[in-house]
C-alpha cells in the first residue's frame, strides 16, 4: 500500500476523511498548512515563537484551550522537542498539527468506550421474554463493527440511506432491518455470494425487507455461518446479540478467507523444521496468525513471543515490533509507543502507527489494554491481509494439490453452518477424530449416536487408538443409515484419505437434505431422487413452463433456466425474466446460475451449491438445489395444515 493520507473515521459525523499522519500529508494539505504557517511567521525566517503557538493553531482550525497550549510549550521545553529552543520550524509545526488531528479523530471513539461499561445487558425482545431473559452485548463490538462498516462500505450508492452509522454504533441494529446492508457485508467478505439483482433496493415494504433478510441469512449460511438460532424476524426486530453474533461470523470469514497459500504463497516461510505444506493446511487461521506474528518478532531480533491475542498483547509491545517490521520503509512507522509507560496512552500511540499503514481497524486503545479477543484477532488478521511481509517462495509449491477445492469448501461451509464444534478449517485433519462426523449424524438422525461409545477427550498414551475407534464407529453408523461405504474403513478417515472422506461427507449431506425434505413432505416414507425429478417436471408443467428435467445429469441444466422457471413456478411473479440471459454462452449461463441461486435463497431455500455447480452440471450439487426448492414448496402447505388444525 502506497503511503498517503490515512482514511480515519470521523467519530462525530461518521464521515470518512483524509487524516494526515506524520510525513503523509498530501500536496494540497501541505500547501495550505504552509500558507497558514507563513501568516504567523512575520519575519519570514521559517520559524514561529512558541508564544505564538495558540494563534497559529487557531489559524489552522484547531481550538485548543490555553492550558493545553501551555502544556505543549512546557513539553517542548522539557523534552527539547524543538531544534531551536523557543521556536518551531514548519516541519515541527506540521507534525504537531498531524498529531492533533489524529488524536481528535481517535478521541471520540475512545470517549464513547471509556464513559460506559463495556458490557450492556438487554432484556428479551419479545413481550413474553422481556422479563427474566437477558443477553449481553459488548459495546466494543458494536463500535468496532459499525466503524468497519462505515470504513468499507461508505461509497456504496445503495447504502446512502443507511450510512454512516453513528459514532456509538447505537443505530447499527436499525440499519440492518431492511436487509440491504447485511447483503452488502456478505458480498464484501465473500465477493459474488449474492447476485445484486436479487436484492430489493427501492420502495421497500415489510415483505420485501423480509425477503432481503431471508436472502442474507441463507447466503450467510452458504458461506459457513451458523444461523441455527437466527431467523429473519429476529433481524427485523434488530435483536442486538443476534446481529452482533452474525456480523462477527461474516466479518471473520472475510478476514480469514485471505489467509491461504493461494493468496499468500509466502506462508510457507512459517513452516517449522521438518514440516510440510500439508501441515500448514491443518492449522486454524488463528494459529497461522500467531506463527506470522512470531515470525516477524524473530526477524526483528525480539526475544518475546506471542501465544495468544489476549493477555500477551495488552502492553502493545508485540504490536509495536510487528508494525515496525512489516511497515514499508517510507511509511514513517516508529517505536515511540514503547517510550510511554501508561498502557492506554501507549496503545493509542501504537494505533497511530497502525494508521500509517491504513490498518487502524477494529480496536480502540482500551480494547488492546483489555485484551478483547475477537477484536484483537480481527486487528491482526487485517494487518496480515494488508501487509503480510512474507517473501514469495522460490519455485513452484504445487498449490493445485493442496488448495481447497470448490467441493471441499462447499462441504466445509455446510458443516460449519450446522454449528459443529470445533469449527472445521481443513476437512481431512478436522474430521480425523470422528467428533464432527458424530455431530452431523446426530443432526440427521437424532439419537442414532451412542455417545457412551464415543471418545470425546483423548488420553496422551492412547489418543491414536481412541481416534481410530471413533472413526470405526463413524463408519458403522454410516452403514446403519444404508450409506454406500464399500472399501471405506475407519482408518481411511483417520488418515485423511481425501477420496474416501469426501465420499462419506457427500452421503452425510445427501442424507441431511433428503431427511429435511422427508420431514416436510410428511408422507411417511423417505423421499428419493427419482421423486424429486418427477416433482420438478409436474411443477413446471402445471405452471405452463417449457423447460423440463430428465435427470440431475441433464445437460440442459447448464443455462439454469430450469431452476429459474421452477422458482417462478413455486412463487409466480418472483422472477424478473428481463434479467435472464438466453445467449447460451458460458458467461450468460454463469449469470443465470448466480441469479437462480440468489433468488432461491431469497425465497427461503437453503442452497449450498455454487453457480459453477449448475453451469458444470455437477449432479450431486444439482440434486441438492432441486431438493431445497422442493422443500420450499411444502412449507406453505405446512402452514395451511397448522392454520386449519
Amino acid at each position: 500500500m502506497e503511503p498517503g493520507p490515512e482514511m480515519e473515521q470521523d467519530a462525530v459525523g461518521g464521515l470518512v476523511r483524509a487524516v494526515p499522519v506524520f510525513g503523509t500529508l498530501d500536496a494540497m494539505d501541505a500547501l495550505e498548512r504552509r500558507a497558514e504557517f507563513e501568516q504567523i511567521d512575520k519575519n519570514g525566517d521559517g520559524y514561529i515563537d512558541v508564544s505564538e503557538l495558540k494563534e497559529a493553531l487557531e489559524v489552522c482550525g484547531f481550538k485548543v484551550a490555553g492550558w493545553e497550549v501551555r502544556k505543549m510549550i512546557s513539553e517542548f521545553d522539557n523534552k527539547r522537542l524543538t531544534q531551536h529552543e523557543g521556536r518551531l520550524s514548519f516541519e515541527e509545526f506540521e507534525k504537531l498539527c498531524s498529531e492533533l488531528k489524529a488524536n481528535e479523530v481517535a478521541s471520540t471513539f475512545k470517549k464513547v468506550v471509556s464513559k460506559k461499561e463495556n458490557l450492556e445487558t438487554l432484556g428479551g425482545m419479545s413481550d413474553a421474554s422481556s422479563e427474566g431473559t437477558t443477553h449481553s452485548v459488548r459495546l466494543e463490538e458494536q463500535l468496532a463493527f459499525s466503524d468497519w462498516i462505515n470504513s468499507n462500505l461508505r461509497m456504496d450508492p445503495d447504502l446512502r440511506h443507511l450510512l454512516p452509522i453513528d459514532a456509538e454504533g447505537k443505530a447499527l441494529y436499525d440499519k440492518v432491518k431492511d436487509g440491504i446492508l447485511l447483503c452488502k457485508i456478505i458480498n464484501h467478505s465473500c465477493p459474488d455470494t449474492i447476485d445484486e439483482r436479487a436484492i430489493n433496493k427501492r420502495n421497500l415494504t415489510v415483505y420485501t425487507k423480509h425477503e432481503n433478510l431471508t436472502l442474507a441469512l441463507n447466503s450467510a449460511q452458504a458461506i459457513g455461518c451458523n444461523i441455527v438460532n437466527i431467523d429473519a424476524h429476529d433481524l427485523a426486530k434488530g435483536k442486538p446479540h443476534l446481529v452482533l453474533g452474525l456480523l462477527w461470523q461474516i466479518i471473520r470469514i472475510g478476514l480469514f478467507n485471505q489467509i491461504t497459500l493461494e493468496n499468500c504463497p509466502g506462508l510457507t516461510a512459517l513452516l517449522s523444521d521438518g514440516e510440510r505444506i500439508e501441515d500448514l493446511m491443518k492449522l486454524s487461521p488463528e494459529a497461522i496468525l500467531l506463527r506470522w506474528v512470531n515470525h516477524h518478532l524473530e526477524r526483528a531480533g525480539v526475544n518475546r513471543r506471542c501465544t495468544n491475542f489476549q493477555g500477551d498483547i495488552v502492553d502493545s509491545e508485540i504490536y509495536s515490533h510487528l508494525l515496525k517490521q512489516i511497515a514499508p520503509m517510507d511509511a514513517g512507522v516508529s517505536m515511540e509507543a514503547l517510550m510511554e509507560p501508561n498502557h492506554l496512552s501507549r496503545a493509542e500511540i501504537m494505533l497511530q502507527q497502525a494508521a500509517k499503514l491504513g490498518c487502524r481497524s477494529f480496536v480502540t486503545p482500551s480494547d488492546v489494554v483489555n485484551g478483547i479477543y475477537k477484536l484483537n484477532l480481527a486487528f491482526v488478521a487485517n494487518l496480515f491481509n494488508n501487509h503480510p511481509g512474507l517473501d514469495r517462495p522460490e519455485g513452484e509449491i504445487g498449490l493445485e494439490t493442496i488448495e481447497e477445492t470448490r467441493e471441499e469448501k462447499t462441504y466445509r461451509n455446510w458443516m460449519n453452518s450446522m454449528g459443529v464444534m470445533p469449527y472445521v478449517n481443513w476437512l481431512y485433519s478436522d474430521l480425523a477424530d470422528g467428533l464432527v462426523i458424530f455431530q452431523l449424524y446426530d443432526i440427521i438422525r437424532p439419537g442414532i449416536v451412542n455417545w457412551n461409545k464415543v471418545h470425546k477427550k483423548f488420553s496422551k498414551l492412547r489418543k491414536f487408538m481412541e481416534k481410530l475407534e471413533n472413526c470405526n464407529y463413524a463408519v458403522e453408523l454410516g452403514r446403519q443409515l444404508k450409506f454406500s461405504l464399500v472399501g471405506i474403513a475407519g482408518q481411511d478417515l483417520n488418515d485423511g484419505n481425501a477420496t474416501l472422506t469426501l465420499a462419506l461427507i457427500w452421503q452425510l449431506m445427501r442424507a441431511y437434505t433428503l431427511s429435511i425434505l422427508t420431514q416436510l413432505a410428511n408422507t411417511g416414507s423417505p423421499i428419493v431422487e427419482k421423486e424429486i425429478v418427477t416433482w420438478v417436471n409436474t411443477k413446471l408443467s402445471q405452471a405452463g413452463k417449457k423447460s423440463s428435467l430428465k435427470s440431475f445429469q441433464d445437460p440442459s441444466v447448464a443455462d439454469a433456466t430450469v431452476v429459474i422457471d421452477l422458482i417462478d413456478s413455486i412463487k409466480p411473479g418472483t422472477i424478473n425474466y428481463d434479467l435472464v440471459k438466453i445467449g447460451g454462452s458460458e458467461e450468460d449461463n454463469l449469470a443465470n446460475a448466480k441469479y437462480a441461486i440468489s433468488m432461491a435463497r431469497k425465497m427461503g431455500a437453503r442452497v449450498y451449491a455454487l453457480p459453477e455447480d449448475i453451469t458444470e452440471v455437477k449432479p450431486k450439487m444439482v440434486m441438492t438445489v432441486f431438493a431445497c426448492l422442493m422443500a420450499m414448496d411444502y412449507i406453505p402447505n405446512m402452514d395451511v395444515k397448522q392454520d386449519s388444525s
